[in-house]
């Protein structure tokens, strides 16, 4: 039953994919968008605090040199003001003051356009800096798409009709499972037949067999066993043989005191 589970599983699965396959094909689109997004979000992070850096120092020029307008128009207000005889002495006319307010505020002017010059060409590098840093993040951005576009493996197709939903799934696999084990079940409900029975009496005499040898083996040991203690009694009783290993423990111990004497001898 355990390997027609399996059998059904296995089987199961590739249809549900290739019936499901626009549904996956749907989720495998949505998961794919979604690592398009973070993917272009972690790369941003790698960017953005570089780009922000210039664009604040850009925005910071501009408003020095909005700032140094305010002040030149200021003093333009001011020395038409002293020439109209609106403010400053109130005389009417060209006077000295005028002239001094005048000579003030061309000294600014000529400033502020230097200052306007200066803050153009700095502006142009940072906006080509700026250029630069996009073109690479978008050249990231492109290099790494194919990974993401690639997503549409076996174990991407598997994850992604897991989450498709499961009641589908499911008739499918009990329609596979069905198919497994209903000969297992037939066989179980079927009655007993002639090939049955052949088959319990090919058992039967198997286990006859095996349990005559078994105790063949033991009727074998146990005479081999009594065999052996009657001769080897009989030859105990033999002289001729008590005779032999003694002279054998005699030369044995003569050997072993040769032995001895010559070691001492060779020590002195």
């Amino acid at each position: 039953i355990i390997l027609a589970v399996i059998i059904a599983i296995v089987i199961a699965k590739p249809l549900e994919m290739k019936i499901f396959e626009k549904e996956i094909n749907q989720v495998l689109l949505e998961e794919k968008n979604a690592m398009t997004l973070e993917n272009k979000e972690q790369l941003a992070l790698q960017y953005t605090p570089s780009i922000e850096a210039l664009s604040a120092e850009i925005k910071t020029l501009q408003q020095e040199v909005t700032a140094k307008e305010a002040e030149v128009n200021a003093l333009y207000d001011v020395y038409i003001a002293e020439a109209e005889g609106r403010a400053g002495t109130e005389f009417l006319g060209k006077g000295p003051v005028y002239q001094e307010k005048r000579d003030k505020h061309d000294a600014e002017l000529a400033a502020l356009k230097l200052l306007k010059e200066t803050n153009t060409q700095k502006i142009a590098a940072l906006e080509t800096q700026i250029a630069n840093l996009s073109e690479d993040y978008q050249a990231k951005v492109a290099a790494t798409q194919p990974v993401i576009d690639g997503f549409d493996g076996l174990m991407a197709r598997v994850n992604a009709l897991d989450k498709l939903p499961w009641l589908p799934s499911f008739f499918i696999f009990l329609l596979f499972l069905a198919i497994e084990t209903s000969p297992i079940f037939a066989k179980l409900l079927s009655p007993k037949g002639p090939y049955d029975m052949k088959l319990a009496e090919q058992e039967e005499a198997l286990t006859s067999w095996v349990a005559q040898q078994k105790g063949q083996r033991a009727v074998l040991f146990t005479t081999d066993r009594e065999v052996n203690n009657r001769v080897y009694a009989d030859i105990a009783d033999e002289q001729e043989l008590y005779d032999y290993k003694r002279k054998i423990a005699r030369e044995l111990m003569q050997d072993q005191a040769n032995a001895f004497y010559q070691k001492q001898k060779g020590v002195l």
